[in-house]
């Protein structure tokens, strides 16, 4: 059903690492974007960090491959997960020193050190996974697994030993394995990006069956933005307009009991209520 648009912050955040002000600061951050440039020279600087970005991934998808084959497994985890909270951090810290990009990503690291526990934010872009990796070291990841055989990102993934998603039994068996082991699990319930000026996909039910079988609980996690960019439909050369802002934070914790299409149900509209009332501050 078609609605307005999703979820966007205010446009006059202000940013931490940027310079200039903004003469209507929203209270959600405390960054604002660099004045004074031109649209076509932002553009230019952020494709460019976006293929710095993607340089570093293949390089570092290269490697792994090679320790993949040499290293204890647990050592190798340890190792890979490591390393993509690192690459994502500092390719998110250094858009936002760009003032390309402005995030208050900060409740994401009350999540440090829990476990088991199932990470399960809502979807709106591409972007998403980077920004959550990017401040939950240790965690593992549910990856498409066509990433599995990407250049970019394969050797990286299986070094990791993050969690194909190439079969209902495989992804469930995986999962939990991981969190009887005592991790956390960062999965996407939509399955997919939602569209732009769409409701919630229908949720997945798979990492409910996992949490009701194991005792864990989810944890939801509320992605707002200002923007379509990486969305599902938008195309990668389309320009946005700076700065991207993101805000995560932590929504309420559930537990998963009973009926799964009765929790599905519950979860989806608890989504579409705490996004619409995100300017209330809490969830």
């Amino acid at each position: 059903m078609k609605k307005g648009p999703p979820p966007a912050l205010a446009l006059g955040a202000g940013a931490a690492m940027g310079g200039g002000h903004d003469c209507s600061p929203h209270p959600c951050f405390s960054t604002c974007g660099v004045r004074g440039r031109s649209k076509l020279g932002e553009g230019v600087l952020f494709y460019a960090l976006f293929a710095l970005f993607g340089l570093g991934c293949l390089a570092w998808s290269l490697c792994a491959a090679v320790l993949h084959r040499v290293l204890p497994r647990q050592a190798g985890i340890r190792l890979g997960r490591a390393a993509v909270t690192g690459l994502m951090r500092r390719f998110v810290d250094l858009s936002q020193v760009a003032g390309l990009v402005e995030c208050d990503l900060g409740d994401l690291d009350a999540l440090a050190g829990q476990g088991p526990l199932i990470v399960a934010p809502n979807h709106p872009s591409m972007f998403d996974a980077v920004l959550i990796l990017s401040r939950l070291p240790g965690v593992a990841c549910v990856t498409k697994a066509t990433l599995w055989d990407s250049p970019f990102l394969g050797g990286g993934v299986r070094l990791a030993g993050y969690i194909r998603n190439d079969s209902a039994v495989g992804l469930v068996k995986a999962t939990a394995r991981e969190l009887r082991g005592g991790g956390r699990v960062l999965i996407f319930p939509e399955g997919s990006r939602t569209a732009e000026g769409e409701d919630l996909s229908d949720l997945k039910g798979g990492f409910a069956l996992v949490a009701r079988m194991t005792g864990t609980p989810v944890q939801t996690v509320l992605l707002e933005t200002n923007t379509g960019f990486l969305g599902k439909g938008w195309p990668f050369f389309k320009r946005p307009r700076f700065p991207l802002r993101y805000r995560a934070r932590l929504g309420r914790r559930f537990s998963v009991e009973g009926d799964l299409p009765g929790f599905l149900g519950e979860l989806k509209a608890y989504y579409a209520d705490a996004l619409a009332r995100r300017d209330e501050g809490s969830p």
